[in-house]
């Protein structure tokens, strides 16, 4: 198989940003079984745990509704206000089952991706009115994919359901026979085994069909190396922005590091591949601290800005070495090195305050060029 045929496959798993995007358009993983199993597994269990409440408070809805004012019948515009309260009274007779199942209703969003929203997916998507769209919608591997879970929607609740009745039959046709009221206890048990029966199967149905909604989803937002590569180029900035980036900040370094030259009091160079400025300021500083560092093209600019403003230039190899190695720019120089530095700055002093007579002396500056008694 060629690079360009591998390219074009969806062979990565999607990315942090992919998802995060997805999400943001509203696209999440969406199983309708497991919003339906929890639904009605949450009426059932409400029917089961608040039956004598809703009982009692639909018997009185019920007389109140067959028993209207009889002023209703001189007014019949006042009807349309009294089917409003009635609906409204039957909402409040049924509250635990209304507001228990509005918060199942919330478990399946919860469980597959968490609560989300999105404005996005409140807009219009004119592209779902392509027929060709819609062709594949109905002929595409996602409708086979429904076909086949609604196979099994009608199999395992037609058999849980048949199940229930197949073993009850009996007791059914043992109805007519009983008095009303033991006829009525004994229907509402057949009929919550019933519930039951069919929520256990929706519940095992919503068990498969949560983690292959979940897997379709990702398998949908997998990404090709040709994608991922882009993705990761728009993120990080492509290698040419990246070299250019660095080349103006190293630009702009060396800017700031020349600028500093002039304010240094000595230069230690090689005399010719390295140099080192230093500057020290009693009050305000602890240890002589590094204002520019350079090798070869800009140790020689370092020089030539120092010679141009008159900082003095003391040759010293082993040490500028040491400071190039072992000093960064704007600390303090390494402590190993200070009584070497003291001798470069005494003489500098000393050079200053020279006004005839015999020269200061250059110093001898003896030091350990790698710290360890040796190269390393």
């Amino acid at each position: 198989m060629s690079d360009e045929e591998q390219a074009g496959e969806k062979t990565e798993q999607p990315t942090e940003k992919r998802l995060r995007d997805a999400r943001e358009e509203g696209n999440t993983p969406r199983s309708r079984e497991l919003g339906t199993a929890a639904v009605f597994g949450a009426a059932v269990a409400t029917l089961m745990a608040f039956s004598g409440t809703m009982a009692t408070n639909s018997r009185e809805w019920m007389k109140a509704a067959l028993s209207p004012e009889p002023g209703l019948r001189l007014h019949p515009q006042a009807l349309f206000g009294h089917f409003g309260e009635l609906l409204l009274q039957l909402l409040v007779a049924m509250w635990p089952l209304v507001l228990i199942c509005l918060l199942a209703s919330l478990l399946s969003p919860l469980v597959m991706d968490g609560l989300r929203w999105s404005n996005k997916s409140l807009m219009p998507q004119f592209n779902r009115l392509s027929p060709m769209a819609g062709m594949k919608r109905l002929y595409g591997p996602e409708a086979i994919a429904e076909f086949i879970k609604s196979l099994l929607r009608v199999a395992f609740v037609g058999v849980a359901a048949g199940l229930v009745v197949w073993h009850g039959i009996r007791g059914l046709r043992d109805l007519v026979h009983q008095p009303l009221e033991a006829a009525i206890v004994n229907g509402l048990g057949f009929t919550l085994k019933l519930m039951l029966a069919t929520g256990g199967a929706m519940v095992l149905l919503a068990a498969i069909d949560a983690p292959y909604q979940r897997w379709n989803w990702m398998r949908k937002l997998k990404m090709t190396r040709e994608e991922l590569r882009r993705e990761m180029k728009e993120s990080e900035g492509s290698p040419e922005m990246k070299g250019r980036i660095r080349q103006m900040q190293h630009q702009m370094a060396n800017r700031q590091m020349m600028e500093a030259v002039p304010t240094a009091d000595v230069v230690v160079v090689n005399p010719t591949h390295y140099a080192v400025a230093l500057k020290y300021d009693g009050g305000k500083m602890g240890a002589p601290t590094v204002v520019a560092l350079g090798v070869d093209e800009t140790a020689l600019r370092i020089r030539e800005v120092a010679d141009g403003n008159k900082v003095p230039l003391v040759s010293a190899p082993p040490l500028a070495r040491a400071l190039y190695r072992e000093g960064k720019l704007g600390k303090e120089i390494p402590v190993r090195l200070y009584s070497a530095v003291a001798q470069v700055l005494s003489y500098v002093y000393q050079l200053r305050a020279w006004r005839g007579g015999p020269m200061p002396a250059a110093p001898r500056i003896d030091v350990d060029e790698f710290g360890k008694g040796g190269r390393p």
